[in-house]
């Protein structure tokens, strides 16, 4: 469709805490706004790592068109591939040749708990086919490996949309737990009519639970800290309290085309936040390292 992007995402936080690696698989269809420019249908590769108390560094591929290999819309099973790069139903792969350097990987997904955070029509979705995921498998870069059985932790997903909102903030923590992990995934942007939109799933103890009357209590946004703290009420009545936070040099931005043709703006992502929930009046789940905040837009 004109005017339309389309990502497959992976966030990956190694189980030994050394860092986060996040993949990106991105078909973009820019939209013509005058005779001068043309409708620009592009496909990128994109591998972050986010090494603890250091600086991310950014790895991205556009790869022509035509090697795209896209699964037709309800085709079962689904892949999404170009020239050694893909992701399809429980693993992912990449083989990344950017100014020097060389990032390659291939993993497998497993996970008991997918959530769909957004369903708006031509608005777009945003879903997690994989919301507890646990990754196994390794990763290259600079002829540096690591591998494991599980190789980290985190979160698989997928989002579309024939723009990118004005503004949001998204959040995935990840949080092991002696019989099996518990997640929680936040999501709130703008909708037309100055409307806005939030959701958010709770998946603990084998159960996954809507947050109703979400309220955000802190939003902070700067080169050197995102922090972002929220409430809201659980089915059963109880208040649930959420903190994220990601502090420099944690903190990556980097710029996202604007589906209308007409340039890119700056997203600000941590995916190695630190994240506190408290669960009624005497539960609290924490994680160091094992969360994602994003924001993007105003």
């Amino acid at each position: 469709m004109r005017r339309r992007y389309e990502v497959w995402f992976v966030r990956c936080g190694l189980a030994d805490s050394s860092g986060a690696w996040w993949f990106r698989y991105l078909l973009v269809n820019n939209l013509r706004i005058s005779p001068e420019t043309s409708a620009r249908r592009h496909f990128q590769v994109w591998a972050v790592w986010f090494p603890r108390a250091r600086a991310a560094q950014s790895f991205i591929v556009d790869f022509p068109i035509e090697q795209l290999e896209l699964s037709p819309r309800g085709y079962a099973p689904f892949h999404c591939r170009a020239a050694g790069s893909g992701i399809r139903e429980g693993c992912c792969w990449g083989n990344l040749h950017s100014d020097g350097h060389h990032i390659s990987w291939n993993l497998r997904i497993q996970s008991l708990f997918g959530a769909k955070l957004s369903d708006k029509g031509w608005i777009g979705f945003s879903r997690s086919p994989h919301s507890d995921a646990a990754f196994s498998g390794e990763i290259h870069c600079d002829g540096k490996k690591v591998s494991g059985e599980p190789l980290g932790f985190g979160v698989q997903g997928h989002n579309c949309g024939y723009r990118h909102r004005s503004y949001w903030r998204w959040m995935h923590a990840y949080f092991p737990q002696p019989n099996g992990a518990s997640t929680l995934e936040t999501l709130v942007y703008d909708l037309p009519l100055g409307m806005v939109f939030r959701n958010a799933v709770l998946w603990h103890r084998g159960r996954a639970s809507a947050i109703r009357a979400i309220k955000e209590l802190e939003i902070e946004r700067s080169k050197e800290r995102l922090q972002w703290r929220f409430a809201g009420k659980l089915p059963d009545g109880d208040l649930i309290e959420a903190s994220v936070r990601g502090v420099a040099p944690g903190i990556h931005e980097l710029p996202y085309a604007k589906t209308d043709g007409s340039g890119t703006f700056q997203v600000s992502n941590a995916s190695l936040a630190h994240a506190i929930v408290k669960l009624g009046p005497s539960e609290t789940l924490e994680a160091e390292t094992g969360a994602v905040l994003e924001m993007g837009g105003a």
